[in-house]
């Protein structure tokens, strides 16, 4: 395994979220407790810890309980014309544990993976420290943070193994429609590629009319065989305390070779963890939770676009269509502010904590100016940071370097051989 690269936006998330007074960098749905849930669930009776109060607190399930494994199945099963068995999903420590074992077990050296960007780190430098070559397919924000087929089809190679997408998309808050979808499954359906979707935000659709012809659907309903996707609690469900994620393919042999290689990490999900996760997104639970969630983005986004709207002078955006996270640019007279120091000075004088883009979001070349808000925390902590930023705008940011363009080097021609 090739030394893996440090995972930039996690280190940061690490270092601050615990001492930032207004945290608008979270990626989840305002937490929730098990009360909370218990007063959104139609099931007042339920207790699910009270129901473990006599179990003996052994592994558990191994893949997941077959509650929870067919909870999820259903789910998935929504609008096809067949079901997804229970046994084609294996519950794993979140979203993270499942792309990192779907990537440890289908790809290594001399494979060939292509991942949609921007996106989060893990997608791309997982499959590059297992030795595979990875290239970008970048979204363009100049088109709304859309993904163009024609340059995927440039991309694939001989040895292509897998084509990875984020769907709704971290950070931007893009939403890839049906239509690219299906054209990717015809070309990944072409060549036998797998492809890998991370829907770990969906279904949040807080600013995208269901009733459209280019709705999203889950990768997995489309009908390929070789379709993978991830999912967990975390995002859209507002529980990321539980640990509880997924992941979920047609393709059996793929499950299995996932399970195989997770005995190497963390046997089980924990009785407690699977419990709470079966109780949250039960039929009688789950379509008030994301009523409450997909409610709360609409409305913390509005009161984030009228910022963005009144600060035009500053920074600019392609609003968010769902998910959790806005990407949002920066800039004075012209030119993007150094994002990394931007984030710094405005914690340290503010409270309110952000993402510098170019470092956490592809390198210090890419993204220059740009900072994630995650806008669907409790409103009263985006407004009141917002409040904060608005004083630092006024006050602080003609402080803020700009980053300069570097000088080209002249590079002498290299002779022919």
């Amino acid at each position: 395994m090739v030394k893996i690269e440090e995972f930039a936006v996690e280190q940061w998330m690490d270092k601050y979220e615990l001492t930032a007074k207004y945290n608008t960098a979270e990626t989840c749905c305002a937490s929730l407790s098990i009360d909370d849930l218990r007063e959104l669930s139609e099931d007042k009776d339920t207790n699910p810890l009270t129901q473990l109060q006599s179990t003996k607190l052994t592994y558990g399930a191994i893949r997941g309980s077959d509650k929870l494994r067919q909870t999820l199945a259903n789910l998935y099963s929504v609008k096809t014309p067949t079901a997804l068995p229970k046994d084609n999903i294996l519950v794993t420590n979140g979203a993270i544990q499942a792309n990192f074992l779907t990537l440890y077990s289908l790809v290594g050296p001399g494979d060939h993976v292509i991942c949609h960007y921007p996106t989060y780190q893990q997608l791309y430098s997982v499959p590059a420290s297992l030795g595979a070559e990875v290239s970008l397919w970048k979204s363009k924000e100049e088109d709304g943070w859309k993904l163009d087929i024609e340059e995927l089809k440039a991309l694939v190679k001989p040895n292509t193994k897998l084509i990875i997408i984020n769907n709704p998309q971290n950070p931007t808050g893009a939403v890839i429609p049906r239509d690219t979808l299906e054209d990717l499954v015809d070309i990944a359906r072409e060549s036998s590629i797998t492809i890998l979707s991370d829907e770990v935000y969906r279904p949040l659709f807080h600013n995208f009319n269901f009733m459209d012809s280019q709705f999203p659907p889950s990768l997995l309903s489309l009908g390929y065989e070789n379709a993978i996707v991830t999912g967990s609690t975390s995002k859209a469900y507002s529980l990321a305390g539980i640990r509880v994620g997924w992941i979920a393919s047609r393709n059996r042999s793929i499950i299995e070779s996932c399970a195989s290689s997770r005995d190497y990490t963390t046997i089980s999900v924990g009785q407690i963890d699977d419990a709470i996760a079966s109780f949250a997104l039960a039929p009688e639970c789950i379509h008030n939770l994301l009523q409450r969630n997909i409610e709360l983005g609409r409305t913390n986004l509005e009161i984030l676009e009228k910022f963005i709207e009144s600060h035009r002078w500053a920074c600019e955006w392609v609003k968010p269509r769902a998910g959790t996270t806005a990407f949002v640019r920066f800039a004075k007279m012209g030119k993007p502010v150094d994002d990394v120091a931007f984030c710094e000075k405005l914690l340290e004088e503010t409270g309110v904590m952000f993402v510098p883009g170019s470092l956490c979001f592809g390198g210090r070349e890419d993204f220059h100016g740009y900072v994630r808000i995650g806008y669907v925390c409790e409103t009263e902590v985006l407004e009141k940071g917002l409040e904060a930023l608005r004083e630092f705008m006024d006050e602080d940011y003609d402080d803020i370097p700009v980053i300069k363009k570097k000088k080209k080097e002249k590079k002498e021609a290299v002779p022919q051989q």
